[in-house]
């Protein structure tokens, strides 16, 4: 029951406030979303009292004579994410207050409705479901950034739509293949997760092959990782703040996802043989985004980069398919979630106080709102992995995984900690340190819904960082199972 839920009650929530106009629309996201985290939070109390529960299991015939089920499940991994997305939504709602989009019923309806998407990606326990919510969640944010994006919005959000659709085509077809190799206990074929497991694992090395790069093309795209980037940046940068945040906070974290618990899984014998080629590729693209950040001159774009080199080191951690590497790549999700949306808020904030993003012309923000430096500082280190920050538990586990697979790997991976202390402290001392610009207008007082936003952030960027076991804990025996179908 619990498991329907958290999918039902987003869905409804935002057929509500479609229908509610004005003001009305906002505060309803608002106290909706709120009521969609702590029904998360009891899951968790739920889950951590007794993972076998089962009010955490969904299991509905859907389409009998294709074997396809309303499947849906929720294991440490699962539980995490969608406890993320749960915190992370009410935030981004919060941060759109001083925005003042039109329409806001819309605006808010489909932030909702993407929300239960995400959290349908999360739980869905059938592939055929998996793929059905995969590309629901793409519908919100394709119109969020093309009616409330910036310059440019139609044309690059239409490369944005092109571009993920056809890595999903990817996933599909190999999820097709995978099916049209399975058979249930009754003899029958079927698209539940661990029939596809059963059937990639009684494939060929070729075939493994074949499905391991379908899914991995479709899961890169989607982080994405190099080269399959070229979308991201100039969508980041576009869309309207809330969208990226949406974007680069929770929606990339279903391409790291589903790396973890549908590819690793199904395809040893294929991961065995490309897993170097893709490490290599994550690996190439944390440097590549690191260095590309370090010249930026739009703060919101530095942190566009600096997203896709975050994303390229988990994504090498989950396939170095070590428990540290795992580990650290839950551990990780969650910490750049909560910093990339803490970065882009202050990006707009930015924007809304001094009529610019460019780092050159800023300056000198410290000395006339104090506050705001120090909370912008918190995250900013978060994100440079400090230690008793959330960053560094996640960085040092990945690492540490990568590094069991490979040391050189492992040596290039760690220049994501220099490269990204370059940029973020260079960024930080141009915007927030020395002499304000004579151009620029006097840096007011934080808005209470940017304060609040930013206040919780950091709170959860220090709590993590000192007890990221909370945590790991949770997340052990998924990834336990996880390796255990890789043997």
């Amino acid at each position: 029951m619990l498991a329907g839920l958290l999918i039902i009650f987003p869905l409804l929530s935002a057929f509500l406030v479609f229908l509610l106009k004005g003001k009305g629309a906002r505060n309803a996201a608002l106290a909706l979303s709120v009521g969609q985290l702590l029904l998360s939070m009891f899951v968790l109390f739920q889950f951590k009292h007794n993972p076998a529960s089962a009010q955490l299991f969904l299991n509905c015939t859907w389409v009998k004579t294709l074997g396809i089920h309303f499947s849906v499940a929720l294991d440490g991994l699962s539980v995490l994410l969608v406890l993320l997305t749960s915190f992370l939504v009410p935030l981004v709602i919060v941060s759109s207050f001083k925005n003042n989009y039109e329409r806001e019923n819309i605006f808010y309806g489909l932030i909702l409705l993407m929300q239960m998407a995400l959290v349908g990606v999360f739980m869905a326990n059938d592939g055929f479901l998996f793929y059905v919510f995969w590309e629901l969640a793409l519908i919100p944010i394709y119109f969020i950034s093309l009616m409330w994006g910036g310059e440019n919005r139609a044309k690059i959000t239409f490369k944005f739509f092109v571009y993920t659709l056809f890595g999903s085509l990817f996933m599909l077809v190999g999820l097709i293949y995978l099916y049209n190799h399975t058979l249930n206990i009754n003899g029958e074929k079927s698209w539940a997760l661990q029939d596809l497991i059963n059937a990639g694992h009684g494939l060929s090395e070729a075939q493994q092959s074949i499905v391991f790069w379908m899914l991995f093309i479709a899961f890169a795209i989607k982080m994405p990782i190099l080269p399959f980037h070229t979308w991201q940046p100039d969508t980041y940068v576009t869309a309207p703040t809330q969208g990226t945040m949406m974007l680069s906070g929770i929606m990339a974290k279903m391409g790291t996802f589903g790396l973890m618990k549908w590819l690793l899984p199904m395809v040893p014998l294929g991961l065995d043989k490309w897993g170097g080629i893709a490490i290599a590729l994550s690996i190439v693209g944390v440097v590549y985004g690191s260095c590309i950040a370090i010249v930026q001159k739009d703060y919101k774009r530095l942190i566009a980069y600096s997203s896709f080199a975050h994303l390229g080191l988990i994504s090498a951690g989950i396939l170095s398919a070590t428990e540290q590497g795992l580990q650290g790549a839950v551990v990780q999700m969650l910490s750049h979630g909560v910093n990339a949306v803490g970065l882009f808020l202050i990006a707009d904030i930015l924007l809304r106080h001094t009529g610019t993003r460019e780092i050159d012309k800023l300056g000198g923000i410290r000395s006339m709102n104090g506050n705001f430096a120090v909370l912008f500082l918190i995250i900013m280190l978060g994100s440079v992995a400090l230690p008793l920050t959330n960053g560094f538990p996640g960085e040092f586990l990945l690492i540490n995984g990568i590094f069991q697979y490979s040391p050189w790997w492992a040596a290039f991976a760690g220049l994501s900690v220099i490269l990204g202390a370059v940029y973020m402290l260079r960024s930080y001392q141009g915007i927030m340190l020395g002499e304000k610009k004579d151009s620029q207008i006097a840096f007011g007082s934080l808005d209470g819904s940017d304060k609040a936003v930013l206040i919780i952030i950091c709170a959860a960027v220090v709590v993590f960082g000192i007890c990221p076991k909370a945590i790991t804990d949770i997340a052990e025996p998924a990834v336990k199972s996880i390796l255990e179908n890789i043997k």
